[in-house]
């Protein structure tokens, strides 16, 4: 049975679908990483007829996207080719936009980083000066990339704290920053590159990232800590925004109802709360707020798993996880839910917003059109 509309499902060997099954063969190349895969196992994999596979992978080998990897030992009959991707034929760039610090890198089609750049941000300066320091970080970081030239860039993908529009590439009221309301930030920052742009919460971005990376079907909800707080949740093994890419505002759950003021314009707000105790060197507080959101979000979606990432976070990972797991441990034991979830941490601090930010623009040309926003 052909699935030609699932993220992860078979081929169709139909005219109309040529670009979605070149997709789907370049996804499975990428996951063969170095040692490769045999034409037979593309069609097995794919559900495309081995006819099809050979016009494909030809055409990628055309373009540049796909090598021989050698040689499969004989079992009697013609030895079989391995195909490989070649990771530095494509790059894409990721923005990570924070209150305070822009992070880009490079990433070739493998995902792996090629060049990092740091340079310090307000977000709350005029427009047109964010603008041109994003567009300034994306012509740096290609620049550091050796034959970058050569080979093509497929975007941009802009991650940043919401509200915000991800279809449209419009900001809302940004927590914090009003001033961004409407802001048709994609089209602005695709004009000063040159490069097609994709937008999206930072942690979106970072929970397709972690997606991608592992490939499973699990639920996990990844929630970020650093100069705000937010989550980015996979369901089902697929990104979830919601239909307004509202899904994920985690940071403003109501806590405390007479709480203190919350730059979103509400009370009690857990990213205050939580926040608050970290500026004040209250790590154990802060964690244990930051375990109260996370019991909550399990309990409301039943997910698989919790990871912890941010430049906050990882400046204690320890006190961190351990203080968000005991909350964890604490409401499973009271409900009699069976052994509580994991929490994991993501590593890296903020880099892993600006790589999934990349993959923001990988995920349509491996047939993920569902999970980025610029179609190949």
């Amino acid at each position: 049975m052909n699935r030609s509309n699932s993220r992860s499902g078979g081929g169709a060997n139909l005219p109309a679908l040529r670009h979605h099954n070149a997709s789907l063969v370049l996804d499975l190349l990428r996951a063969a990483g170095e040692h490769g895969i045999s034409r037979l196992e593309l069609a097995e994999r794919t559900g495309l007829t081995p006819q099809a596979v050979s016009k494909i992978t030809a055409r990628l080998r055309s373009e540049g996207l796909a090598t021989e990897a050698g040689r499969l030992a004989s079992t009697g009959g013609k030895p079989r080719t391995v195909l490989r991707l070649v990771p530095e034929a494509g790059h894409a760039v990721g923005l990570h936009l924070d209150r305070d610090e822009l992070t880009a890198v490079l990433v070739d089609l493998a995902g792996a980083p090629v060049a990092t750049r740091t340079a310090p941000l307000d977000l709350g300066a005029p427009a047109a000066e964010v603008v041109a320091t994003a567009a300034h970080a994306v012509q740096t970081v290609r620049a550091a990339a050796p034959r970058t030239e050569d080979h093509r860039v497929f975007g941009v993908g802009a991650a940043l704290p919401g509200p915000l529009d991800h279809r449209s590439g419009v900001l809302h009221r940004v927590t914090g920053f009003p001033q961004w309301d409407g802001y048709p930030l994609r089209d602005v920052l695709a004009e000063a590159t040159g490069l097609p742009v994709v937008v999206d919460k930072d942690t979106n971005a970072a929970a397709l990232g972690l997606a991608l990376r592992e490939r499973g079907e699990a639920d996990f909800a990844y929630l970020h800590l650093g100069t705000g707080l937010g989550a980015g949740l996979v369901l089902g093994g697929t990104l979830h925004r919601g239909a307004r890419t509202g899904a994920g505002e985690f940071g403003h759950q109501t806590l405390q109802l007479d709480g203190p003021p919350c730059g979103c314009g509400g009370r009690g707000c857990i990213e205050v709360l939580c926040l608050a105790a970290a500026a004040r060197g209250d790590i154990a507080e802060a964690a244990r707020v930051l375990g109260a959101g996370a019991a909550n979000l399990v309990g409301l979606l039943d997910i698989d798993r919790v990871v912890l990432g941010g430049r906050t976070v990882a400046a204690d990972e320890d006190a961190y996880v351990g203080g968000v797991r005991a909350v964890i441990e604490e409401r499973a034991l009271r409900d009699g839910t069976g052994a509580p979830v994991p929490v994991t941490v993501a590593g890296g601090g903020d880099r892993p917003v600006a790589e999934g930010a990349a993959q923001l623009v990988l995920a349509p040309v491996f047939g993920r059109a569902g999970e980025g926003g610029v179609e190949d």
